[in-house]
């Protein structure tokens, strides 16, 4: 970048790979640029970054443009709707914008392919990488995600079915005289699967928890006393649904293990004999390098760890994981021509080839509590200043 005289601001990936899109459009030195010089520069964008990256921007006084990585690891789709002074057309990562906005859903935009709307209202889409495959990240359907959305085809709600089906098999073949009471979700994301477990397992599924929506996610808050607080504040447990039962508690997925822990003890304090732990995915034992913000790997609590070690670290009477092969399937039965899912956090193998033990090395540096605070202790925010920190290595160059 030094050698393209371009000066950055911070240090986040998106203000770089925007520089790069600059740079290359500029390169053509159009007055008026087409959709033909976009394309031009979207192509050079994918040749010199590296990642997961769905990018949606505005061209003051000439459209708005859109693209995604040659892999399609993260979500964009677009729609259109019909107004009086014509077709207005969006660019959302979840179908469910375009839903609430009275858009109708055209299409997922494909990996490496790319989008512009002239100002004149035309759309224009063209394939904008050598080498394309859709290889969509798992983790938007165990997590992030909203349920009533489609992604890349596959309904997100009948993903997360087919998740508590599956591993409801799982509990069934390795506890086939299981004593379970009641299934209870922990809130929101796992829901769905939790519903579609106690349907196979043939028990009452309860909500235990009620939740305070105020309180943000907690696995990507830095400190780990900050977090257990924050637990407590954001659940409460219904204590009617707990006592003197064996309760099964299903989450969508496992991070740290802090927020299990608290939920675990705060089960047991409203009355739970015995408490069983369900997680909808795979242990998450690798650190996500593609615009998550999760923990350093030595922060994951599976990471190096058995299944039975977790369940003990965290205090369940037992712990139960998807396996990785079952939670695929529960993706790819909703779209044929996806023949692999990006699953680094949980196999940890990168999809794009790039990442190496040094490049894992660095991200543990800058990601473990420890460096977080102390980059928090070093800014001293001045009057009337916001302050964010922003930590997202989804895209290298």
């Amino acid at each position: 970048m030094s050698t393209h005289l371009r000066h950055l601001n911070t240090d986040s990936d998106s203000e770089v790979l925007l520089n790069v899109f600059a740079h290359e459009l500029q390169a053509r030195r159009k007055l008026e640029p087409t959709s033909e010089d976009i394309f031009a520069a979207v192509e050079q964008v994918h040749q010199r970054c590296r990642g997961a990256y769905a990018v949606v921007g505005l061209i003051a006084n000439y459209g708005m443009f859109a693209f995604r990585d040659p892999h399609g690891i993260r979500p964009l789709c677009f729609g259109k709707r019909e107004t009086e002074a014509g077709v207005e057309y969006a660019v959302v990562s979840e179908s469910v914008v375009l839903d609430s906005l009275g858009f109708e859903l055209i299409r997922d935009l494909e990996p490496g392919e790319a989008l512009f709307v002239d100002k004149c209202g035309q759309i224009h889409l063209q394939q904008c990488a050598a080498e394309q495959e859709l290889v969509p990240c798992i983790f938007e359907h165990v997590y992030f995600a909203r349920p009533d959305s489609l992604m890349d085809n596959i309904s997100v709600y009948k993903c997360r079915l087919r998740m508590g089906e599956k591993l409801a098999e799982k509990v069934l073949r390795l506890k086939p005289d299981h004593d379970i009471d009641v299934v209870i979700p922990i809130p929101d994301t796992s829901r769905v699967s939790a519903q579609a477990m106690a349907e196979k397992l043939g028990v009452k599924l309860r909500e235990g928890f009620m939740k305070n929506r105020y309180i943000g996610r907690t696995f990507i808050m830095p400190g780990q006393t900050e977090r257990k607080k924050s637990v407590r504040q954001k659940l409460n447990a219904v204590k009617l649904e707990f006592a003197g039962k064996n309760v099964l508690l299903v989450d969508d997925s496992i991070v740290r293990g802090t927020t299990s822990e608290e939920i675990i003890q705060m089960a047991r304090d409203a009355g739970a004999k015995k408490v069983y732990m369900a997680s909808a995915a795979p242990g998450v034992r690798y650190p996500n390098v593609y615009g998550i913000d999760m923990p350093s790997a030595s922060e994951l609590i599976a990471h190096g760890r058995s299944d039975d070690e977790v369940g003990e670290l965290i205090g369940a009477d037992w712990i139960v994981y998807q396996d990785l092969q079952d939670l695929i399937e529960a993706g790819t039965e909703g779209n044929a021509k996806i023949k692999r899912f990006e699953c680094s956090v949980f196999d940890g193998e990168y999809i794009t080839g790039d990442v190496d033990k040094t490049y894992l090395e660095r991200i543990e540096a800058l990601r473990n509590d420890s460096a977080k605070q102390k980059a928090d202790s070093s800014i001293e925010p001045r009057k009337g200043q916001v302050i964010g920190i922003h930590n997202n290595n989804s895209a290298t160059l």
